[in-house]
């Protein structure tokens, strides 16, 4: 298992996704999204996994500009400026290869092999 954990430091769902990997003795790597966010790459790879860029969007962000912003956008411009503004992105995002999940989701974690 080849397991990476997008999230922040100072987020309580990022916090319980290492966690539960800790616990377990399950090896991940944690990448800080204000240091270093998702690469172009990863953003599709996630957004194909999780079923959409929608799925990224927290609602509950604390940027309600930029969310308005993207609700009349292009679907096109949607992705890039998600892309660009990635503090809007809901975390964690628990890559394992192909397969990513949004949000703190046990439940599809422990079906990964």
């Amino acid at each position: 298992m080849n397991v990476q954990i997008f999230g922040t430091k100072k987020s309580f769902d990022s916090k319980k996704a290492e966690r539960y990997f800790k616990e377990r003795g399950i090896k991940y790597q944690f990448v800080d999204m204000k240091e270093k966010g998702l690469s172009k790459g990863e953003f599709h790879s996630v957004c194909q996994a999780a079923g959409g860029y929608e799925k990224l969007i927290d609602p509950k962000c604390k940027d309600k500009n930029l969310l308005a912003l993207i609700q009349y956008l292009s679907e096109e411009d949607k992705k890039e400026k998600i892309l660009e503004n990635q503090k809007i992105i809901r975390t964690p995002i628990v890559r394992n290869g192909k397969q990513a999940t949004v949000g703190y989701e046990p439940d599809v974690w422990k079906d990964w092999k």
